[in-house]
């Protein structure tokens, strides 16, 4: 049997598009040897159907964490009470006490305090215009203030998970300041739980502590990942969606026209630019064998990894017809930019609806906006980030 050689994972975007690479190994090699950085063998999976199967087949775990570029740093590592890191039975216990806080039903709740937070930082870019960075006075603040309210935090203390969380997971930045960072970040995190503890509130850290379910070493770890999860997650996907809509005007006129006949016009839009954008640049943890799976003809040993490609994924034309054309009234439902399966994004119904409200009002309240500078000068997120996005994005109206 011929060995295939193992490839490293391809990280240069097209712009938004994904690494070209990604989409001819769909057509040819769905299932590949992938090289991950600590020099460990395992696979990549591009398809669609594929990496769905990965995402939901409990054979596959999340433990021992491999990254598929760069080297596992402290921030990189699980800890107690960070879904994202656990297996069963200790990710079904500690997502089973949040689950009520995320329904469709609550986020309905939250949308009239979220409206007061957007149109709060629509009246901000236009005390600031006629030229502001968008990301900074409008994208960045919408899921932070959401979060503070979430968590019981002074709108006035976002700063002090805003700047350590933005140094910690900026590649730019040496591994000594990122972890230096991190450390900033969560020691504000421990006393977030302790005040939660002491005086308790209406928010979700507060209904959880209520069950008495939760470990002391556990809540840390839970307040930590609703705010990465939460933070960059929401604000890059709103930037890079007015960026790309702008980028070509004549979408930013098109969905203008849609949501001015009916509003509800945001919504197959938001899904189609979760597809279509698809933020997660190179996944977070592999997932792990547990014991032999086949997958795609091919034969995933115990203890090997397999990393699927969300953004390959969201590109499979098995899956969505034309995929590569960017379509706003597309029904681009069961895309896997929240993930699959057991740790599929627990805050996704609020995440849609901070995206869908943000964009409705910088459509609605500045129907003139346009990008500030030419679209080849906004600088992207290179393939070392995890996230994709934009640093700035000038505009001006």
């Amino acid at each position: 049997m011929e060995l295939i050689e193992p490839i490293d994972l391809p990280t240069l975007r097209a712009g938004v598009d994904p690494p070209p690479e990604l989409g001819e190994l769909r057509e040819r090699e769905p299932v590949r040897p992938l090289r991950f950085s600590d020099g460990h063998v395992g696979w990549l999976v591009t398809s669609y159907q594929l990496g769905r199967k990965v995402l939901m087949d409990s054979r596959f775990g999340v433990r021992p964490p491999r990254l598929p570029v760069g080297e596992l740093l402290e921030s990189d590592l699980p800890r107690p009470g960070v879904m994202i890191g656990l297996d069963p039975p200790d990710h079904s216990r500690v997502r089973r006490l949040q689950t009520g806080y995320f329904t469709l039903r609550r986020a309905a709740e939250l949308r009239p305090s979220l409206e007061r937070i957007v149109a709060g930082r629509l009246e901000a870019m236009a005390a600031a215009g006629p030229q502001v960075d968008l990301h900074q006075i409008f994208a960045l603040p919408i899921p932070s203030l959401a979060i503070c309210d979430m968590l019981g935090i002074r709108h006035d203390e976002r700063h002090r998970f805003e700047h350590p969380h933005d140094v910690a997971f900026d590649s730019e930045r040496s591994d000594g300041e990122r972890d230096a960072a991190y450390q900033e970040f969560l020691s504000f995190v421990r006393e977030i739980a302790d005040r939660r503890r002491a005086d308790p509130g209406d928010d979700v850290i507060s209904e959880v502590l209520a069950t008495g379910e939760l470990e002391d070493e556990e809540l840390p770890g839970v307040v930590e990942q609703l705010i990465s999860a939460g933070h960059h997650t929401t604000a890059n996907m709103l930037t890079l969606s007015t960026y790309f809509l702008l980028a070509d005007r004549s979408r930013w006129e098109a969905l203008q026209a849609a949501v001015g006949e009916d509003p509800a016009a945001i919504e197959p839009a938001v899904e189609e630019l979760l597809r279509y954008l698809t933020l997660v640049q190179v996944g977070a943890f592999a997932r792990t064998a547990h014991e032999d799976v086949e997958l795609g003809g091919v034969v995933v040993r115990a203890g090997q990894s397999v990393l699927v490609s969300l953004a390959a994924a969201n590109r499979d034309p098995a899956k969505f017809p034309n995929p590569d054309r960017f379509d706003p009234g597309r029904d681009a439902n069961g895309h896997l930019s929240f993930g699959y399966g057991r740790h599929m994004c627990l805050g996704q119904h609020l995440a849609r609806l901070e995206l869908q409200v943000g964009l409705l009002g910088l459509l609605t309240t500045f129907p003139t906006l346009s990008l500030a500078v030419p679209a080849e000068e906004i600088r992207l997120h290179d393939g070392r980030n995890l996230l994709h996005g934009v640093y700035e994005l000038p505009v001006t109206w």
